[in-house]
């Protein structure tokens, strides 16, 4: 039984082209990070120095977090991205199985193997990035925003195993301005463009549909829109915890 908890476990969900590669630029230290690139070997939209691997087989991704457990030289992993880790694991080794019901009970232990137990172990910063789907909830007759996910896992969601959930999003200036706070920074060109690629840290009454998530006095009601940085959000962390 371990005594500690991963306290710098992020996930960065968004819809496509709304930041959520682009956050990972400032990073520090990228060359002491593994890159567990799942989505075909797409580049990141910036150089970096990140030790970059593509993902063909989820399994993968469970050895990459046990080599990096044995070694502190590792400062952290970024997993890009979830959705396509899951989607891989189903085509890989779910749809070709004769026993899918076995396949599909695969399916969640590889997910809560690599949360449970290889994310717990390895202690030091975790990043998750994850496409989202929107959903309209009949009963509800609500639109639900959430990474999806099949098989069992599909009840609590993928959300439930992190503390720390934000959502990227294109904002206008003109909002944000009613959001003032020291960790965004809107600069002249943003300005000029009139929108700017941020973090949703809470819930709106316009949002109440996603599963954005952190605990309890880590973000206050102007910092719902934080810059769109993953090292930002980590050193926040890090000062919240402490």
């Amino acid at each position: 039984m371990s005594e500690e908890i991963n306290e710098q476990l992020v996930l960065v969900s968004g819809f496509s082209a709304t930041g959520k590669s682009a956050s990972l630029r400032n990073i520090e230290n990228q060359e002491d990070w593994f890159h567990l690139n799942t989505e075909a070997g797409k580049r990141l939209p910036f150089r970096n120095k990140f030790k970059s691997f593509s993902i063909d087989d989820p399994l993968q991704v469970h050895e990459a977090f046990q080599v990096a457990i044995e070694d502190a030289s590792v400062k952290g992993i970024v997993v890009d991205s979830l959705t396509f880790l899951m989607d891989m694991f189903e085509t890989q080794y779910v749809l070709p199985a004769t026993n899918t019901m076995k396949a599909w009970g695969d399916y969640g232990q590889f997910f809560r193997k690599l949360m449970q137990e290889l994310v717990v172990k390895f202690k030091r910063p975790t990043i998750f990035t994850a496409h989202l789907l929107e959903e309209l909830d009949e009963k509800a007759m609500e639109l639900k925003t959430k990474v999806p996910i099949k098989g069992a896992l599909k009840g609590n969601g993928i959300e439930a195993y992190f503390s720390t959930v934000v959502s990227t999003k294109k904002v206008p200036t003109k909002i944000l301005k009613n959001f003032q706070n020291d960790l965004l920074n809107i600069t002249e060109e943003e300005e000029e463009l009139g929108y700017k690629h941020v973090f949703q840290t809470r819930i709106t009454k316009e949002t109440t549909g996603e599963r954005i998530r952190s605990p309890m006095g880590m973000f206050t009601k102007d910092q719902t829109y934080i810059d769109n940085d993953v090292q930002l959000l980590l050193n926040h962390l890090r000062e919240y915890y402490k």
